[in-house]
């Protein structure tokens, strides 16, 4: 498995072989729609797009003028090219509901200047240490991309302590511990800490409370597999651990605001 992959097209990005990395773009002209997290978003010249999950984008439509560089790296070589800043986490939930940052000209700049670098670095595959190389040269771009969410979206630090706590939290989520396990406590005792102190933790690293992203993940993931055809609802509700096909139902028109058989149509 490359640690890195380099390709011009978002057309295949959803393939299995992407499975496991992050996905780095940089739109240089024209523009493409796509779904992610079950919304749409436009991408365009001058736009900076980070995906943590791969699989996800969906309906990728390119105009005829697009020209994009994507930068594929996977999850073990961000671990290793990641500076040692707690900025990192909220990027990360700002970029799960907004994978796409509109750049100023002077980012632009730099963020073509980076994918640029990057592609040159790993074409020199002779490099005796082309790994540290290709390292320092993804941390470059990380670090950039930290500078362009703080100057974008404002820089509030995040304790060491905190930081770990949510790291643990969305570890566990990202792993799909939601799928059987949607009280806040199960999270709480995994962390060895109590109910209430995650959520205040959430709450002052996200703006939002541990509920909240324990129920987004459950409700995005549902509505993906209810657009699903091939699995039943009560194959969904099972999965899910629902009690009943009544209380599936319920728990989705509560938190996606449509009935189950609404997604089929």
């Amino acid at each position: 498995m490359d640690d890195i992959i380099i390709e011009s097209t978002l057309a295949t990005v959803a393939d299995a072989r992407f499975a496991g990395y992050l996905c780095h773009a940089y739109c240089g002209h024209g523009h493409c729609t796509f779904g992610y997290r079950d919304k749409h978003y436009l991408f365009q010249a001058g736009d900076c797009l980070i995906a943590t999950r791969c699989d996800i984008i969906a309906d990728v439509r390119q105009s005829s003028d697009f020209a994009v560089d994507v930068i594929y790296v996977t999850q073990e070589f961000i671990g290793l090219s990641t500076p040692h800043s707690n900025y990192g986490m909220r990027g990360h939930l700002s970029l799960f509901e907004n994978p796409i940052m509109r750049l100023t000209p002077d980012m632009q700049k730099v963020c073509a200047l980076n994918f640029d670098y990057i592609k040159q670095r790993h074409a020199l595959t002779n490099h005796h240490f082309h790994r540290e190389a290709m390292i320092n040269a993804i941390q470059c771009m990380i670090i950039d991309f930290f500078d362009f969410h703080a100057e974008l979206y404002g820089n509030n630090k995040v304790s060491n302590h905190y930081a770990q706590i949510m790291d643990g939290f969305l570890n566990l989520l990202e792993n799909g511990d939601y799928i059987t396990h949607r009280d806040i406590g199960y999270y709480a005792d995994k962390l060895c800490i109590t109910p209430k102190y995650l959520s205040e933790v959430a709450k002052q690293v996200s703006g939002f409370s541990a509920n909240y992203w324990i129920t987004r993940y459950t409700a995005l993931e549902i509505s993906r597999q209810l657009r699903d055809k091939s699995l039943t609802l009560t194959e969904i509700s099972d999965r899910f651990g629902f009690s009943s096909l009544s209380h599936f139902n319920r728990y989705v028109q509560k938190h996606l605001s449509a009935k189950p058989s609404e997604f089929r149509e």
